[in-house]
Order: C-alpha cells, then sequence, then structure tokens
C-alpha cells in the first residue's frame, strides 16, 4: 500500500552477505489524494474516504523499525509462518520469503520484529 520493502543487493559494494532493506514511503502522495478526493466526495462517500485517510496517516506515522516490523510480519505469514518470530526458524523463514536477504539481513530484521512486538504488542 503506502509503504514497499526491498530488499537491495544491486548497490556498488553490496553482496549477498552484506545487503539491506530500503523503506520506499508514498504515505504522503496517496494522503494528497485522498484529501482532494474528500474535498468532492458526495456524503455517501465521505466514511470510507475518511476511513482510508485515517489508514494511511497511521502508516505515514510509522517508524522505520515499525514499518521494517510489520514488513517481516507479512512476509513470514506470505509463507505460512505461525511460530515464534524469536525462533532459528523465523529466521529461515523469512529467508525462504525473500531468497535474496542475507542472513545477517535476516538476523537484524527479525531482532527489530521481536524488539516492536515487545514495545507494541497488540
Amino acid at each position: 500500500m503506502a509503504v514497499r520493502l526491498s530488499p537491495m543487493t544491486g548497490i556498488t559494494g553490496l553482496s549477498e552477505k552484506n545487503n539491506f532493506v530500503l523503506a520506499i514511503r508514498d504515505a504522503d502522495l496517496i494522503a494528497g489524494a485522498l484529501r482532494r478526493a474528500l474535498a468532492e466526495a458526495s456524503p455517501q462517500e465521505r466514511p470510507g474516504l475518511e476511513r482510508a485517510a485515517a489508514l494511511v496517516e497511521s502508516t505515514a506515522a510509522a517508524t522505520e523499525t515499525q514499518l521494517r516490523a510489520r514488513w517481516v510480519r507479512s512476509r513470514l505469514a506470505a509463507v505460512g509462518f505461525t511460530g515464534d518470530i524469536a525462533s532459528v526458524a523465523a529466521v529461515k523463514a523469512l529467508r525462504q520469503a525473500e531468497r535474496k536477504l542475507s542472513l545477517l539481513a535476516a538476523v537484524q530484521l527479525q531482532r527489530e520484529a521481536v524488539a516492536d512486538a515487545a514495545a507494541h504488542p497488540e
């Protein structure tokens, strides 16, 4: 939706053993489009657009760490992982979901997701 995370390995100096995940944020563009739509919306359309605007604002307010943690959880869910996010199996599942992700990057992302889960329990 408003955030895309991509493993980066094609940049000079980075390799399979040394990569990172880049967060691309476009929530501001989406929020602007929703504001314009709200300005022209009929009374029937307003509730849905207002809800969409609130969702975009909450995504825009998230920190990079929170975004990466959400991404990790979504990638784990995509491969059917339902175990402990702090486990070795979670790292393995994350690397299965994102084959170009290095072990180092997967462990770092896992640590951030575990810390985020502790700081922001759902």
